[in-house]
């Protein structure tokens, strides 16, 4: 049995043998229960690629054959579900967690790159760098959600505050984030990154254009972005509903430099998602999120095991769907109370308000 692990212990300075125990005993037994298989890889990457691009396939002929939109929808509904779980595998792959190959992972990650609009190593450097500061309120924006405390929302000007309040609307955040995150932003370089992250924008946007125009000449253009606009609408309104969801909940955890604490960040700053198992297949266990922010080499198949196996990990609260509805009126963290809350946040005292949102 693995001891339980107080997640505001700091481990670092070998004040609390306990804790840091404590530690060293979960952490080695997430690197146990959490190793990377090649055969479980390749399994994930057949049941998932395979559907995914027969999907595209009768997309395509429902439009060449004249069948009703609804149909096209439908298949665009399911495909978009796929992509998902293909971001998920890319994403595990820039962790390097995927294959137990470090060559296989980039091979791969780069590959999938060009299915998910990403490139490979610009999103890699944007995202190690949002694991080293997750919860960080000295080290925010870095591949987060942009969060305000109350106490900036209130002293900023009124343009300021007009353009954090469109920036976290539902409509503006969800429904065309994902279209501007895919198809805009990821064309640029991440600012500040080096010359491999700026080249493999450029090459993956290269290679992105010489697809289309392949598809284009193969299926026509028109047909081509009848499937693809679709599915990657869809599917980045998932991805981003999923990763508000992971980090933007009450009681999340944010803290000053001076008090960040990285197991306090991963364990009660991250979410534990907990969908349905046909979401959790599609989401390839990102549910687990906490466990992920906790050891980032865990691949996604053996997340679950992790948290049924490791005690230590159990102690994050479960979110279900309907509270991950609830999490979209959360606009701003309070540093007086340590919750996220909205714009107009009860005091202190009173009692959670378990009302629908009003965005």
């Amino acid at each position: 049995m693995v001891p339980r692990m107080n997640p505001d212990a700091s481990t670092t300075t070998g004040d609390d043998e306990s804790a840091a125990s404590s530690w060293i005993a979960t952490r080695g037994a997430l690197d146990q229960v959490g190793a990377s298989s090649a055969a479980r890889a390749l399994w994930q990457l057949s049941n998932t690629l395979l559907p995914y691009g027969l999907l595209w396939y009768l997309m395509v002929r429902s439009i060449q054959l004249e069948y009703a939109t609804g149909w096209t929808l439908l298949l665009a509904l399911i495909a978009a579900a796929f992509l998902v779980r293909i971001f998920i595998l890319f994403h595990d792959c820039v962790h390097g967690s995927l294959f137990p190959s470090r060559r296989a992972n980039r091979i791969v990650g780069r590959l999938l790159g060009l299915l998910v609009l990403t490139p490979f190593h610009d999103w890699r450097c944007s995202h190690l760098r949002h694991h080293a500061t997750h919860a960080n309120l000295d080290a925010r924006g870095h591949g987060d959600i942009w969060t305000m405390t109350l106490s900036e929302y209130r002293q900023a000007s009124a343009p300021r505050r007009m353009q954090y309040r469109l920036y976290r609307h539902p409509l503006v955040l969800v429904v065309l984030g994902g279209l501007f995150h895919f198809l805009i932003q990821n064309r640029f370089p991440t600012p500040g990154t080096g010359a491999r992250e700026r080249r493999s924008v450029w090459l993956t946007n290269a290679a992105i254009v010489s697809v289309i125009l392949l598809l284009s000449e193969m299926i026509g253009w028109r047909t081509y972005w009848r499937v693809q606009l679709p599915v990657i609408w869809l599917a980045g309104m998932s991805g981003v509903w999923l990763f508000y969801v992971q980090h933007q909940f009450s009681d999340s955890y944010w803290a000053r430099k001076a008090h960040w604490n990285p197991r306090s960040a991963a364990l009660r700053g991250s979410s534990y998602f907990k969908l349905p198992a046909v979401l959790n297949w599609f989401s390839a266990s990102i549910g687990f999120h906490h466990i992920h922010h906790l050891n980032p080499r865990i691949p996604n198949y053996r997340l679950a095991p992790c948290h049924r196996a490791v005690p230590a990990v159990q102690v994050a609260k479960p979110l279900t769907i309907r509270d991950s509805v609830r999490c979209f009126h959360l606009k701003c963290w309070d540093e007086r109370c340590g919750r996220m809350v909205p714009f107009s946040p009860q005091p202190p005292s009173s009692s959670v308000d378990d009302s629908p949102p009003t965005f």
